[in-house]
């Protein structure tokens, strides 16, 4: 079998517009609610309720967040006790409803705020971080409040699980700034990015909803899913890598 692509900033925009465009008939709704069921999926496939029933889900103000959003709703399904950290809520209708959801299954989202104390206590008192702050359309620098919440979260020594592209990270050079994340989980959605290659943890492809005209038509080469699972593990990863 042909080598699984890995997309640049380019390619995986391209991609997206055209999943939503009238040809991929997709809405920004579906994708983000598959997207964020597979990352609540690979989470749970890694780090279980009973050893890890508190995740505390980050979220950035865009697409990214939403995913994390959708993810936190599920995790709540599964039977988790997810607590979300989002300092810069989107403006979005489908941002505010996807809030509302995390709101009416009882999960708390932290009251955002001038100082870090409150993303300090949070990670205190987790057990498990999901990152979904930054997405593949991340340029540096990392502005305020992320800032000085990437180091909180990389030095609390927590399991990280990435959504997509770790946050921080160069969609296509990967951590060349040294300023990401460096997690121990990497969801990566619809194909993997140029910048993961060199991630060294567990790596998952997520996001069973590529059609076979687009995979054929971007010669994408993706893997088979098991049986009904969102998500297949890929290989070459390291699960000793993790900080069980």
């Amino acid at each position: 079998m042909a080598a699984l692509r890995y997309l640049n900033s380019k390619l995986a925009q391209q991609i997206d517009e055209e999943l939503m465009s009238s040809a991929g008939a997709f809405s920004l709704d579906q994708l983000m609610e598959l997207a964020g069921l597979a990352c609540a999926q690979a989470l749970a496939t890694v780090y279980g309720s009973d050893k890890y029933p508190r995740v505390l889900v980050c979220c950035g103000p865009g697409n990214q967040g939403g995913d994390g959003l959708v993810a936190a709703r599920h995790l709540g399904m599964f039977g988790y006790r997810p607590t979300i950290w989002y300092p810069k809520p989107g403006s979005k209708e489908i941002y505010k409803r996807l809030q509302q959801q995390c709101t009416n299954m009882k999960i708390q989202t932290l009251e955002p705020s001038l100082d870090d104390q409150s993303l300090r206590t949070a990670l205190a008192s987790s057990d498990v971080v999901l990152d979904a702050i930054f997405g593949f359309s991340f340029k540096p620098p990392v502005r305020s409040p992320f800032d000085t919440a990437l180091p909180l979260i990389s030095q609390s020594g927590l399991p990280i699980v990435s959504v997509d592209i770790p946050s921080g990270w160069d969609v296509e050079k990967g951590n060349a700034e040294g300023v990401g994340l460096n997690p121990d989980v990497l969801v990566s959605l619809t194909a993997p990015k140029e910048g993961a290659r060199e991630f060294k943890g567990r790596h998952f492809l997520g996001g069973r909803f590529v059609p076979k005209s687009l995979e054929e038509k971007f010669q994408l080469n993706l893997p088979e899913y098991p049986g009904f699972a969102q998500i297949v593990e890929l290989p070459g990863t390291t699960p000793d890598s993790q900080k069980l």
